[in-house]
């Protein structure tokens, strides 16, 4: 494990992501995708799945990299891109279906809970997590599911909602760490996304720590410079800079 060569006592704060940090939603996101990806691919009447497959995956990586969450302008974007429009209603409806069967098959990671408690007695905690844009009938945001960890975070900031940008601009994490009342460099960010959370959070001052769990199966970007990495939040009980 890479060491990060600070004084311990600095540290004040952990901040976190929450999808794929705190909590697993991995499998969750292949059933939704899977199914949308088919239920598109019908609607358009194609016939050639791996162009449409190739298609698909620039526009959501496209959509990614410009903050787009939102599902249903997603899915009007391949639409348009096969020169074909969208059914509004039927879009609804597959959104719902899609973050219900997320929500379905979303849990806490085996060390999730323990962790927190301990790390919180130590030091103060905060959730920065980017919206993820589900239909009004469903929860606002998957963490909705989970209120009993709130009582361990001194600050929850939903980016992307009342009027707050989304990671990885700068104003999320500033917004966080004045709630708790502490400088960047006395925190340090832990999440799975490498634009989102590792760029974003070195470009406000802190400390970044990239989470890669051992359970969750997928390809890693490589990393543009030095980062401490982990596969499981109870190690952050073994880094030296924050015992």
């Amino acid at each position: 494990m890479f060491i990060i060569q600070l004084i311990s006592e600095m540290i004040k704060a952990i901040l976190f992501d929450f999808t794929q940090t705190l909590v697993d939603s991995s499998r969750g996101f292949r059933l939704a995708e899977k199914r949308v990806k088919r239920n598109l691919f019908k609607y358009l009447g194609l016939k050639d799945w791996n162009k449409f497959l190739k298609k698909y995956r620039q526009i959501r990586s496209d959509s990614l990299l410009e903050s787009i969450f939102s599902k249903k302008t997603l899915w009007q974007n391949v639409c348009w891109s096969f020169k074909q429009g969208e059914d509004k209603t039927l879009f609804e409806n597959w959104e719902y279906d899609y973050w219900k069967l997320v929500n379905h098959n979303t849990h806490l990671f085996p060390e999730t809970l323990d962790a927190i408690i301990k790390l919180s007695k130590t030091h103060e905690l905060g959730i920065i997590t980017n919206a993820q844009h589900q239909p009004n009938e469903l929860r606002s945001h998957s963490l909705d599911q989970f209120k009993f960890l709130e009582s361990y975070f001194q600050s929850i900031i939903i980016a992307g909602e009342n009027k707050i940008e989304p990671k990885p601009k700068r104003r999320p994490f500033d917004i966080c760490l004045n709630q708790l009342g502490v400088k960047a460099y006395e925190s340090i960010y832990v999440g799975d996304d490498w634009i989102n959370d590792i760029l974003g959070s070195k470009e406000a001052g802190l400390q970044p720590v990239w989470i890669q769990h051992h359970t969750v199966k997928r390809i890693w970007p490589k990393a543009q410079f030095l980062v401490p990495k982990i596969n499981s939040l109870d190690q952050l009980l073994q880094m030296s800079l924050i015992k």
